[in-house]
């Protein structure tokens, strides 16, 4: 259902005192900069952009493997929220190497049991949009490979 690691960090999370849980949340954040593509990296998919549901321009990079597995990075704009860094970096963490097909199947229902009830109340849907964003990333990118295939054939 999740992969591994992000079924690692759900059980961490999921287990903390609230206090504890929104601590780990801001270290979390102060990681989402490592989460950044690096100088010289190359991807088979890039997708910049600002959406209403953000409070600035996020970046996803797709690179996939011969494995057909995932490799994301995540810029993120100097007015993104806490929060969204968190979740940029939990997320990098936990979907990075998945097979393609298993980040389109990873159900959002996590998120919750990482931040809590309280802060998905408070902040809505935006918990949701990098996750949004990688999945989209990752559909556009099976897309065009089906597509170029089409024509190859």
């Amino acid at each position: 259902m999740y992969p591994e690691p992000l079924h690692d960090l759900i059980d961490l999370f999921e287990h903390l005192p609230e206090q504890e849980r929104r601590e780990n949340l801001i270290v979390m954040s102060d990681g989402a900069a490592k989460c950044g593509p690096k100088e010289g990296e190359s991807f088979d998919l890039e997708d910049v952009r600002k959406d209403e549901e953000c409070t600035d321009t996020v970046g996803i990079f797709l690179r996939v493997d011969e494995g057909d597995r995932a490799h994301f990075a995540v810029s993120l704009g100097p007015k993104v929220q806490t929060l969204t860094k968190a979740m940029t970096s939990i997320l990098c963490r936990g979907l990075n190497g998945a097979k393609l097909q298993d980040v389109l199947e990873v159900p959002a229902d996590f998120v919750p049991r990482i931040i809590g009830a309280e802060l998905v109340r408070l902040r809505s849907q935006t918990v949701y949009y990098v996750l949004s964003r990688m999945k989209t990333a990752v559909k556009m990118f099976m897309d065009r490979r089906r597509a170029a295939a089409a024509e190859a054939a």
